[in-house]
């Protein structure tokens, strides 16, 4: 959880070309980041793959007012509303955006090319037809940042008492990541964004980081096959906690713009 997902920054970026705040151009290159091109594939009116310039202004046309992420894992459907065909494909991505305005959603598929020593990333967005109805067990920025903090302590907590975060080069590691994301990312939810959504969004990538240094750096001292259980049992709800807020920071444009506070 240390890099933001695609789906993320086509939400974040689209929603504020969608709003008239960025120009295509800005949005696009924020959304394509560091992978070499992106695409999107099964629009409505067109025959194949097309830009995501031509994308984004088809799906306005087609009446999206709004994208809204989805972060699903096996046994939660966080931000989906079916129907299963569009679930299944989400699960198999772990996330997938999901238009407000216009049954549709986009489910990215990520290649390499390239040969060895200069490859790089191409992705397919997939067009599908979606089930239009609330997403599923999204919370509120409020809620996610209560129960964020909360969820900070216990991250914290665990990681000290089964002493996995306390030292070594990935941990070290990890934090020099996490901080230099942190210098360059204020603006990962584009123009137009809530403050409190950019404040969710940042505890979510600090939970994120315990979690990923828990994880990454080895047993730790959970020396025991029930103790390396027990990291993992008190992380799980951890980590669900930091993706529903992540869920919740992105979703906020959509959120507000329903509500009328924009």
């Amino acid at each position: 959880m240390l890099s933001e997902p695609r789906s993320g920054q086509l939400a974040a970026w689209g929603n504020a070309l969608l709003a008239g705040l960025v120009s295509p151009d800005d949005a696009v290159l924020a959304i394509v980041g560091e992978d070499a091109v992106h695409r999107v594939d099964g629009l409505p009116g067109e025959s194949g793959p097309v830009g995501l310039t031509l994308a984004l202004g088809r799906l306005r046309a087609l009446g999206v007012t709004g994208l809204r992420v989805a972060l699903p894992a096996p046994g939660h459907p966080l931000g989906l509303s079916g129907p299963p065909a569009f679930n299944a494909r989400a699960l198999e991505a772990e996330e997938a955006v999901v238009c407000h305005g216009s049954a549709l959603g986009l489910v990215p598929e990520v290649y390499e090319a390239g040969p060895a020593g200069d490859v790089h990333v191409e992705v397919v967005w997939h067009c599908l037809a979606v089930r239009e109805a609330p997403p599923a067990d999204v919370p509120s920025l409020g809620e996610a940042e209560r129960e964020l903090a909360e969820a900070l302590r216990e991250a914290t907590d665990v990681l000290s008492r089964l002493d996995v975060a306390g030292s070594g080069p990935v941990a070290e590691a990890a934090v020099d990541a996490y901080r230099a994301r942190a210098e360059r990312g204020r603006e990962v939810l584009a123009p137009g964004y809530p403050a409190r959504a950019v404040r969710v969004l940042e505890l979510a990538q600090r939970v994120g980081l315990l979690i990923s240094v828990a994880y990454e750096n080895g047993h730790g001292g959970a020396v025991s096959a029930s103790e390396m259980a027990a990291r993992a049992e008190a992380l799980r709800p951890v980590e669900r906690t930091a993706r529903r807020a992540q869920v919740a920071a992105y979703n906020a444009f959509v959120e507000e713009r329903e509500r009328g506070v924009r």
